[in-house]
């Protein structure tokens, strides 16, 4: 696909996605959508995937113009437009077998910060901020706002977000734990790439069924948890890298993990 909306590359391990509409703020289309899950399609033989924005936002959420909303057009069916784009690039992101980055370089409003919600680690720059902006239109949080918010910063700082659509500072979002870090604009791509490097030369096998236990303590009981605690390090028990991890202790050197 020759991709219109978006920035897509792959190299030494780390693939590489930047929703690139900045003029409108990267907000999404239809078409957007359509190249992001061909990119995601493309991203298995990476160890790392990072997602940003080009320009002054990370993303201002769907683009309304899009959309048919005016008064004398036909109501366009927004649960259409969920269960075809945001609901499976959510899932998407959630079910990659890497760590997903996201580095916020400015607005990340309405979908657009609950996408980056849905990465695994989000860096911010300190001049971006987040706005569960769905209030102002009448419309309830979605791309699993819902589900995000009170799981990070609890029932009633979701509520307020999410009712009043305030906006949250990085700095704030940090330190209610919404985000793993605020870091100086000038800063972020420098550090968006160590944590980059640093993933794409760590035991990825390994990575991957850490955040999916992580992920999937939210609904387990303990018993279900310790079960599939002892599932994962049953199978990574036999993976090249936790061979590479133990001889690498033992002989007091660097490890070499290969992702396998």
């Amino acid at each position: 696909m020759d991709y219109q909306n978006i920035l897509f590359d792959q190299a030494d391990g780390i693939a590489r996605i930047t929703l690139n509409r900045p003029d409108r703020l990267n907000s999404f289309t239809a078409a957007m959508h359509a190249e992001l899950r061909d990119a995601l399609g493309r991203v298995g033989g990476a160890r790392v995937l990072v997602l940003t924005g080009a320009g002054r936002g990370f993303c201002a959420g769907q683009d309304l113009s899009d959309r048919a909303v005016a008064a004398d057009a036909q109501q366009p069916d927004l649960g259409a437009s969920i269960e075809t784009n945001y609901r499976p690039l959510v899932l998407a992101l959630r079910a990659l077998p890497m760590p997903v980055i996201c580095a916020v370089n400015g607005v990340a409003a309405g979908a657009g910060a609950n996408i980056a919600l849905a990465c695994d680690i989000v860096l911010a720059a300190r001049s971006a901020s987040f706005i569960q902006a769905f209030c102002k239109i009448g419309l309830v949080p979605d791309s699993g706002g819902t589900y995000f918010l009170p799981r990070l910063v609890g029932t009633a700082r979701a509520m307020g977000l999410a009712l009043l659509g305030d906006k949250l500072s990085a700095e704030q979002a940090e330190a209610w734990g919404l985000i793993w870090k605020c870091v100086d604009d000038d800063r972020l791509a420098a550090e968006t790439d160590k944590l980059a490097r640093h993933f794409a030369a760590a035991p990825t096998r390994g990575l991957a069924l850490t955040k999916r236990a992580l992920y999937a303590a939210a609904h387990n009981t303990l018993e279900q948890q310790l079960d599939l605690e002892r599932d994962c390090q049953r199978e990574l028990g036999y993976s090249e890298d936790y061979r590479e991890g133990v001889a690498a202790f033992m002989e007091k050197r660097a490890p070499r993990f290969q992702g396998r």
